[in-house]
């Protein structure tokens, strides 16, 4: 078995929550919790009683505070932490402060805290004050105290046990004299254990961790023990000191105490109690890191109908399948409590930084959440099927009180209620119209494909020469109440609901389409026609495939088609993407890089991407006629396409003076207002004719 704090590399879900029982049921050792920063997250009384702080002075607090202005000023509460994880663990003696400003020397040990997937999620700390705790005589003064104390010489040689040690081990004192401590092992622990142990006694001086031990009648139990070695003036350890605590029935029962004390017994999910100090809590980090977090509640549409109709074994079926679903819609992170009844009550941790962001962030959750519970529920033998009514509110900042963003969203889901039930409402009242036409958007673009409100739009594309040498094809909506709609509206949205498929193969088979028309007349069939692709159309399996299907059906000339790409596609999977690209190129399309220069990836991965153009991007074309223009990037890339063997052509070309740049520097095509917008095919006929 690895140590519980010397090692904490597998640490179930509720690691966290575990930390805090087994704190919280530590009386007589000083031993806080820390969060990744050094801000305490738990603290119990025995380091009450050494510093002097209650609990809510402190939660919150940072480490630091305990350390003296000199240790501050030359930043060894930081450097404390960074050896504790490089190392995997820290002990040092020094002075430190309590609360009334008095010091005491004490004997300090941090030891880094991991999950299961060993990510850092904070340190334990355990202090000791070493004039009081570094001697013989120390013994004698807690003979009364409930822990279990050995004393052992260098070579762990049994020179004195405490009554408590006794009591604990099944040992008398003339049983245990001249006796080496191996005789307490179970055979549980393996040698990794104890040479893992041992280094840490050696190299700093003190362990902490879980054991599992053997009493005299041959039981096995499970204990928490701190050990520190005792050194002489030269550095030499001469004894150790080992303060062992019983973690095995007392545990047991402290947890079981904790469970009934903070999570319901119906649903296992923390309750009011529970929620309401990690709500505090979360406001606290919210002022420390200006993210925003945020609360959900929720109760079931029609519960008391259920309850009056199928009985109340239905109902708890319905509440704990509700319980279930909830969780599997959130991250680890975040808390699922139930208040009572039928209400629920989600609180989302550090969701974002901008607010914008975090309304989008939280009620996308809030839909998905509403979606899984508006799904049939088999209580019994019968299926049944109901829907939430879902309230949100934002926070951030000490101004927040739990009453104030519990009565927000309590308020919100009654608006939900209000709203015709099985629906999600917030708080803010702008953001709620915003997110309102959001959704009747997407609900209305899922439509446009299939009632043919589609429109293909053509932008030309003229050589050095002015002459015409292809388009950009650019998707329009005509809306049927809304006019013509802008992509920049709406193409985000089906980017994020993976719309973005359906309209993309819409815009690729209509694209094929003209070109085929195209083909068919002389003065046309020299015409390129560029088609853009975004990254969940490159994540498709049958991406490729889906392609040349199209290519056939329509019988085009694949070279007159080119597909352009942005950098966020090469932020992907690099191999798979560079295989994807060279399959479309054995079909004989050309490939184009777009916005290049606006990412971070694209110098990197230049050579080995298979493209036949880059697109200069349309804000470095812009800064070309600015009064104090940076002409660097433009340059940049013209050279780069010219050292590679690649085509070049300028987006958003709107003045002469542009083009009259472009042409110096060796680029010889363009697009933009100058040479003609987005227009219809019908238009777009017509410029070509202008231009002949």
């Amino acid at each position: 078995m690895k140590p519980i704090i010397q090692s904490a590399t597998a640490i179930s879900t509720g690691a966290l929550e575990n930390y805090r029982i087994l704190v919280e049921s530590i009386r007589d050792q000083a031993v806080l919790l820390l969060d990744q920063l050094g801000h305490v997250l738990n603290w119990n009384m025995g380091l009450q009683n050494l510093n002097g702080y209650t609990a809510n002075e402190v939660i919150g607090m940072h480490f630091s505070t305990f350390y003296t202005p000199e240790d501050n000023e030359s930043g060894k509460p930081a450097d404390n932490l960074k050896q504790a994880l490089d190392r995997g663990g820290f002990t040092e003696q020094g002075w430190r402060v309590r609360k009334d400003g008095s010091r005491y020397f004490a004997h300090v040990s941090i030891t880094p805290l991991r999950d299961a997937g060993n990510q850092l999620f904070g340190y334990a700390k355990v202090f000791r004050n070493a004039h009081e705790g570094a001697s013989r005589s120390s013994l004698s003064q807690r003979e009364s105290l409930a822990d279990a104390i050995l004393i052992t010489d260098s070579q762990a040689n049994i020179i004195r046990a405490n009554q408590a040690f006794q009591s604990l081990f099944g040992y008398n004192a003339e049983e245990l004299q001249g006796k080496n401590a191996r005789m307490f092992a179970s055979g549980r622990n393996d040698k990794a254990f104890y040479a893992a142990m041992w280094a840490s006694l050696i190299e700093q001086g003190n362990w902490v961790g879980g054991m599992l031990d053997k009493r005299k009648d041959g039981s096995v139990f499970k204990a928490f023990v701190n050990i520190s070695a005792i050194k002489n003036d030269y550095g030499d350890t001469i004894e150790f000191v080992a303060v062992y605590k019983d973690l095995s029935e007392r545990s047991a029962e402290f947890e079981q105490g904790q469970r009934l004390a903070y999570f319901d017994a119906l649903t296992n999910l923390p309750n009011r109690r529970l929620l309401l100090d990690r709500l505090q809590m979360s406001i606290a980090t919210t002022t420390r890191s200006g993210v925003f977090s945020a609360l959900l509640f929720l109760d079931i549409d029609h519960f008391k109908v259920l309850n009056d109709t199928l009985g109340h074994d239905c109902g708890d079926q319905l509440l704990i399948q509700f319980a279930t679903r909830i969780r599997s819609c959130v991250r680890e992170v975040d808390t699922v409590s139930r208040l009572g009844g039928d209400e629920f009550v989600v609180l989302f941790e550090q969701v974002d930084a901008r607010e914008q962001n975090a309304w989008k962030k939280v009620g996308l959750v809030a839909e998905k959440i509403r979606k899984i519970l508006s799904e049939p529920f088999m209580l019994k033998t019968r299926e049944y099927q109901t829907s939430p009514s879902i309230g949100v509110t934002l926070f951030k900042g000490e101004h927040c009180t739990i009453e104030t963003l519990l009565k927000q969203a309590d308020i919100a889901m009654y608006h939900a209620k209000q709203s015709g039930r099985n629906t999600v409402r917030f708080f803010d009242p702008h953001m709620q119209k915003s997110v309102e036409a959001r959704a009747l958007l997407e609900s209305e673009l899922a439509q446009a494909v299939p009632d043919h409100q589609l429109r293909l739009y053509y932008q030309i594309q003229v050589d050095n020469e002015m002459r015409p040498v292809g388009a950009e094809a650019l998707v329009r909506w005509a809306h049927p109440t809304g006019g013509v709609i802008s992509p920049a509206k709406f193409i985000p949205i089906a980017e994020e609901s993976a719309l973005i498929i359906l309209v993309g193969q819409w815009v690729l088979e209509s694209a094929c389409e003209q070109l085929s028309k195209w083909q068919k007349s002389p003065a046309t069939q020299h015409l390129i026609l560029a088609v853009n692709l975004s990254a969940q159309q490159f994540r498709m399996p049958d991406f490729v495939a889906s392609i040349a299907s199209i290519i056939n059906a329509h019988k085009i000339d694949p070279s007159r088609l080119r597909l352009e790409f942005s950098e966020t596609v090469v932020l992907n999977d690099v191999p798979e993407l560079i295989a994807k690209l060279a399959a479309l190129k054995a079909l004989g399309v050309k490939l184009a890089l777009e916005d290049f220069g606006t990412g971070y990836s694209s110098l990197t991965y230049l050579r080995q991407l298979p493209i036949d153009q880059l697109k200069i991007d349309g804000s470095f074309v812009h800064e070309i006629t600015l009064p104090e223009r940076d002409t660097v990037m433009v340059e940049t890339i013209i050279n780069m396409a010219r050292r590679f063997g690649l085509e070049l052509i300028a987006e958003s070309v709107e003045t002469d003076e542009q083009i009259k740049f472009l042409r110096q520097h060796g680029c010889h095509a363009f697009q933009g207002y100058l040479l003609g917008q987005p227009v219809p095919i019908e238009e777009f006929n017509a410029q070509l004719n202008a231009k002949q």
